[in-house]
């Protein structure tokens, strides 16, 4: 990539047409800064695969630059990434809030990474080096300890928001909006904004009328609550612990990220009452109505307590009939059928069940809708405009919100991750585009997981995998036995023994003729197995599993 001398350069790495994954990269001379490392998870298409990071190569190649790496709160789409980010690129330090770095820690401790190079940030922290100086602003959202960045560069100011609303009777801090309106008064030449809701109207609804509507079914419900909920939204879970406080109800907590998450809150004082948490043999002693149970699986992931409680296989709840589920949540693009799967079983099973849907107030977005990311842009008066964190809709139907509030239309960038956009004396434009996509995860593999062992892991899923065996005399050019086949997703071999038959048939016959034909080569012999095979395969099933041949070279 060019790198003008004078220019400061801003790198989208990810979140850019999609929701997650969210990095971007700073760089004026030979100063680079990093906010955000976030992971996506990935939609049913990508088997095995269990999160998807960013290309780090740009990174790689100007590593020597990287001054640290800022985060701007500790949701898994910002810091998710950050353990494997250590582990291929040096960070010197991270700069993050109180409650993110309490989730860092705990997922480099998971992973066995030490790093110790962490610095708290707040309001009053200030980021100082020879050509930026950064500084944050309190933002409201779903978890406590979030901020906007603010990077004053030699070509002017750039604001990042992170993911932020405007509640005005927020549980927690307020946005600093004067300290915003400040920033924007003294003139911003680029905004950065979340996109997440920018195709929904209005004002989001204030998290106080949730903490309002679960206050009412915590007191008024004759029998045991489980509420499902995000572990990460803190504040949330602060005050379903003091409702239930109020009206006399212990806690069951299930779940790890759920144990997790109360803990830290414990540990910075969100939370004072440990006495209120019981566990559940405990919970034997006491009355429907004087227990709740707070647990994961708002997704409907299939290992979380929520799912095994539905489906009756929780080895220490059972669901009972006087039992009240409240799903305070909403729904992650690509989840509903899984949802909706633990929603019918625990229909099923004769119990109670609020959803956002039904019952409006239990549940409220972290992400600015229309009229108050209107609002942002109204404080900082953004000379030019970028939308960031959102799929491709979103980014433009932000643009278009931005273009209603006075940013001209010629100033609004909706980039792809790895564009940049150059700031010079000129103004703000689009620079070269880098290398940058998905890299996925699989267990403690990072990138080994490709394109091309993705479409084997599907044609695996659809039609199976048919290994033969093959005794070849490689001298002699013989096959010593006949040919054996084994099969695992494509047919029941006990069921299908003709289909077999046939198919060991036909192998006997490639090899034969190859044997007979060519002189002998293990790579060719194998290859012509699978090519003739597929076909003969796909004739009599209409299915092309995956062919393995083994060929065991044995010299007599």
């Amino acid at each position: 990539m060019k790198n003008e001398d004078s220019a400061t350069i801003v790198v989208a790495l990810g979140g850019l047409g999609e929701v997650g994954k969210n990095m971007y990269a700073f760089m004026h001379k030979n100063e680079l800064y990093i906010i955000d490392a976030g992971v996506m998870f990935p939609e049913d298409d990508l088997l095995g695969v269990d999160y998807v990071i960013q290309d780090t190569t740009f990174l790689k190649e100007n590593e020597d630059k990287i001054k640290g790496l800022i985060i701007t709160h500790g949701h898994e789409d910002h810091i998710g990434g950050i353990s494997f980010l250590l582990q291929s690129v040096n960070i010197p330090k991270i700069y993050a809030p109180k409650i993110a770095i309490d989730l860092i820690n705990k997922k480099l401790e998971d992973r066995n990474i030490a790093y110790k190079d962490m610095v708290v940030i707040n309001e009053d922290y200030e980021i100082k080096s020879k050509y930026f100086r950064i500084e944050f602003i309190c933002t409201t959202h779903s978890i406590p300890d979030s901020y906007a960045i603010c990077l004053h560069t030699p070509n002017g100011t750039i604001f990042e928001t992170g993911d932020f609303k405007f509640d005005l009777t927020p549980i927690g801090p307020m946005a600093n909006i004067h300290k915003m309106a400040k920033i924007g008064s003294e003139g911003v030449k680029l905004l950065m904004s979340d996109s997440t809701n920018s195709l929904s109207e209005g004002f989001s609804k204030s998290e106080s009328a949730v903490d309002e509507a679960l206050t009412d079914i915590i007191s008024n419900h004759n029998g045991r609550v489980i509420i499902a909920t995000f572990a990460s939204n803190i504040y949330r879970l602060k005050h379903i612990i003091e409702s239930c406080q109020h009206n006399n109800r212990k806690i069951i907590i299930f779940g790890r990220s759920m144990e997790n998450a109360v803990n830290i809150a414990l540990n910075n004082n969100l939370i004072t009452d440990k006495s209120v948490f019981i566990d559940a043999n405990q919970a034997k002693d006491l009355k429907h109505n004087e227990v709740c149970i707070l647990c994961t699986g708002t997704q409907g992931e299939p290992l979380a307590a929520l799912s095994r409680i539905a489906n009756g296989t929780h080895k220490q709840i059972s669901l009972l009939p006087d039992d009240l589920v409240v799903f305070s949540s909403s729904a992650i693009p690509g989840n509903a059928s899984s949802i909706n799967k633990v929603i019918n079983k625990l229909y099923l099973k004769g119990v109670k069940v609020f959803t956002n849907q039904e019952l409006s107030d239990i549940h409220t977005s972290g992400h600015a809708k229309q009229e108050e990311q209107k609002l942002m842009l109204r404080l900082i008066k953004p000379e030019y405009f970028m939308p960031m964190h959102g799929e491709y809709r979103m980014l433009k139907e932000h643009a278009n919100t931005a273009i209603q509030c006075g940013v001209k239309k010629e100033n609004c960038f909706i980039l792809n991750n790895g564009d940049t956009l150059i700031l010079d004396k000129n103004g703000v434009h689009k620079g070269d585009t880098i290398q940058a996509g998905d890299v996925y995860v699989d267990g403690s593999r990072i990138g080994d997981v490709s394109s091309v062992v993705i479409k084997d892991r599907k044609l695996m899923s659809r039609d199976g995998i048919l290994v033969t065996i093959l005794n070849i005399n490689p001298v002699t050019r013989k096959l010593l036995i006949k040919p054996n086949v084994t099969t695992r997703g494509f047919v029941l071999v006990n069921e299908n023994t003709e289909l077999i038959q046939a198919i060991e048939k036909k192998i006997f016959e490639i090899v034969i003729t190859y044997l007979n034909n060519n002189p002998y080569n293990y790579v060719d012999l194998r290859n012509t197995v699978i090519l003739e095979l597929h076909p003969f395969i796909n004739n009599l099933t209409g299915r092309r599993p995956i062919i393995l041949p083994v060929i065991m070279e044995v010299k007599k």
